[in-house]
């Protein structure tokens, strides 16, 4: 039961004028944009006490729901070793620490592809330290590891640290012989830095003053940053850069891309400083990516691509001639949406996604065929990763389901044999028979079906059958971004209170391939709102709650989608938790100077120079769209001073409108953190706790 609603703090109105195609939009909250404003910080600070005060009586709750996550996590582990050169690499983590360990351990002979078995909380011989992120993060309340690499010979660790949640890293240099940094030491770098293949240079990647990685840098191990060499610039607002060597490590690889359109460009790994040659040239609307490989001794390319093939097309092209002849090895089928080719020596992984799931298979260089992995459950997760070797007798692969805890296998190439190498553990007395999944169909206002997952805990009966159950009903829906049917610890303490999970696959996600995709953005986005209604109503319709039970939640652009359904179908829900949402929308896409502005026109339009996108995206901003005069859910929000991706405005602003409306709408500000939320494991627990208390606490389970 909540606790009595008192008046929260009230936001002053300060009436700012935005005007675009001959429309004057009075906006009485924009003010809260400045950052660096005392009065702003004050008001952030105020939301923050009056959600403390506001969910006071959710301690206890809270304080339970961090010690089942806790209890029910090996807090001593390790995970499973990654051969790479002569070394064995894994992760260890210790109980009480909130950051994991990096570590090595030597291979017992060159020919060695079993990984040792590592037992938490005991020695192992030979263990190398790389980077404990205790230490690194000590004196910081926030600490973000963005690049992380060992050169090939294993001699030094390349590493970059974020201590503000803003996404600009740090990078240094160790030497693992002795411990000590070297003086290299490059700042406001992006993630994913690497060394060359012969460890003598350094390729990263910065952003320009909108935060897009736009220029590639080669740095020498050893000199001065400031005489970095610039390898590569994109000028253009709408596309980012990004660089990494071929598992061959014969070239650097230069990818620039859209939302719609990419170019990759070719360096040779025995010199870098030479002139960035492209694979294809861009095409509006053209999307490829490439990888290499040697078949009969001749360097070729597999090259992803959709020209004129909706849901991908592969081919093979001479490295030395990609724009020349194109041999199709993989067809485009329609619903069969390719996503991925990586190649090894001797064969290459294929991911790709058929009839809502996602799936892998085992190119063979010599035929094209393609041998599919196969899968005992209904829902699952599958990919292959951990993989840097060349030429690797078995394939590394993560696998999990929402009642299979993530699961680590070797895939024996020849034989098909799959070895298990590690489940999570999962502690009490966790059992996957315990919990059901399945797979609905609900159907949108113009006929198209919608997929919903679910999972349950089955001693509570099966959703639709008997009464009506309390769901918490979670979407995303933009970017082509797919939601797997992943495992979750945090989820049980709904799940073994009775609460049913549901995924609402809406468009604008990628779940049915490409033009799931492509029906659910720019001038077709209302698609991703109204099928989320839609799967809500088929729940109520189909008994397996009420709008009572009925609790949603989204993330980010899925925090876009909290906020439309709001407005859309307010009836519908009792609470709904935005976490990092893009609320205000069509201001930020108005808006060139902010960060990734330009390049999001290609996924939602151009307000600023077209009318009608203006018009479209203003119909369904959420915060254009708060209304007078209607009963909304419980809101809670929860959002990041330090987000660089989404402001931490947009849900300021949201809040106080809807507050303005009579909403009961809560805004939980982070004052040291990014995107992502807090950093550190047990943080994350609690940050975790507090929503699920929340969630609980409106589904009238806060005691439960």
């Amino acid at each position: 039961m909540t606790t009595a609603r008192t008046p929260g703090p009230e936001a002053v109105a300060r009436p700012l004028t935005r005007s675009h195609h001959g429309d004057d939009v009075v906006d009485v909250y924009e003010w809260l944009r400045a950052k660096e404003d005392p009065e702003v910080i004050a008001h952030l600070e105020a939301e923050n006490a009056y959600t403390d005060e506001r969910t006071a009586h959710l301690a206890p709750l809270r304080q339970r729901i961090f010690e089942e996550i806790k209890g029910r996590t090996l807090e001593t582990d390790l995970s499973v070793p990654t051969r790479q050169g002569a070394w064995w690499y894994y992760g260890r983590t210790v109980e009480g620490k909130q950051y994991g360990i990096h570590c090595r351990a030597p291979l017992a002979s060159p020919d060695d592809w079993t990984p040792p078995t590592l037992t938490p909380g005991v020695d192992v011989p030979g263990e190398v330290v790389l980077l404990d992120g205790n230490i690194e993060a000590d004196g910081h309340e926030f600490f973000s590891l963005g690049s992380f690499d060992v050169s090939t010979d294993g001699a030094r660790l390349l590493y970059g640290i974020d201590n503000e949640g803003d996404e600009r890293y740090t990078l240094r240099i160790r030497d693992l012989r002795t411990g000590d940094d070297l003086a290299d030491v490059i700042p406001d770098t992006s993630a994913g830095a690497c060394f060359s293949p012969d460890g003598r240079f350094v390729v990263y990647t910065t952003v320009d003053d909108a935060w897009r990685p736009d220029t590639v840098w080669l740095h020498e191990v050893g000199t001065d940053a400031a005489g970095d060499a610039q390898l590569f610039h994109e000028p253009d607002d709408r596309y980012w850069v990004g660089a990494g060597f071929t598992r061959s490590e014969r070239y650097l690889v230069i990818e620039v891309g859209s939302s719609i359109t990419s170019e990759e460009f070719l360096v040779p790994a025995s010199d870098l400083r030479a002139e960035p040659r492209s694979i294809w040239p861009r095409r509006e609307g053209v999307e490829y990516s490439a990888t290499h490989a040697i078949v009969d001794g001749e360097d070729v390319l597999y090259v992803l691509h959709n020209d004129g093939a909706l849901d991908f097309e592969l081919v093979r092209v001479a490295a030395s001639d990609p724009t020349g002849p194109r041999e199709v090895i993989l067809p485009h089928v329609p619903g069969r949406r390719l996503l991925d080719v990586s190649a090894f020596r001797d064969w290459a992984v294929v991911s790709y996604r058929r009839s809502g799931l996602a799936r892998m298979g085992i190119l063979s260089y010599a035929t094209g065929d393609v041998r599919e992995l196969s899968f005992d459950e209904e829902l699952y997760a599958a990919g292959a990763g951990g993989n840097p070797e060349w030429a690797p007798p078995v394939i590394r692969l993560g696998y999990g389901s929402f009642v299979t805890p993530g699961t680590v296998y070797d895939y024996v190439v020849e034989s098909g044999e799959f070895l298990l190498r590690k489940r999570q553990s999962v502690l009490g007395d966790y059992s996957p028979d315990a919990y059901g999944q399945r797979r609905d169909w609900a159907t949108a206002d113009d006929g198209t079906r919608v997929p919903v997952s679910l999972v349950w805990k089955r001693s509570f009966g099966d959703p639709g059958e008997g009464a009506a159950r309390s769901v918490h009903l979670y979407g995303y829906g933009s970017y082509e971004h797919s939601i797997e049917p992943g495992f979750s610890v945090a989820r049980l303490s709904l799940l073994d209170r009775g609460v049913v999970f549901a995924i609402a696959h809406v468009r604008g996600g990628g779940e049915m391939g490409r033009q799931w995709y492509e029906d659910g953005k720019l001038s077709r986005k209302r698609n991703t709102f109204t099928d989320f209604v839609a799967v809500a109503r088929h729940l109520v319709d189909a008994g397996v709650t009420s709008p009572a039970l009925l609790v949603a939640e989204g993330g980010s652009a899925g925090g876009l989608l909290m906020g439309a359904v709001a407005n859309l179908a307010p009836e519908l829900f009792a609470g709904i938790l935005a976490d990092v949402p893009f609320v205000d929308a069509l201001t930020t896409i108005l808006d060139p100077s902010l960060p990734l502005t330009v390049i999001e026109w290609d996924e939602w339009g151009d307000p600023l120079h077209d009318a009608s996108v203006y018009e479209y995206m203003k119909s369904y901003t959420p915060y254009e769209n708060v209304r007078e005069g209607v009963t909304y859910p419980r809101i809670l929000a929860v959002t990041s001073l330090n987000d660089t991706r989404v402001y931490y405005v947009e849900p300021a602003k949201w809040v106080a409108r809807l507050r303005a409306v009579g909403a009961d709408a809560l805004l939980k500000c982070e004052m040291v953190a990014g995107h992502g939320g807090v950093s550190g494991r047990y943080n994350a627990w609690h940050q975790r706790a507090f929503e699920i208390a929340w969630l609980l606490d409106v589904l009238g389970l806060a005691e439960a």
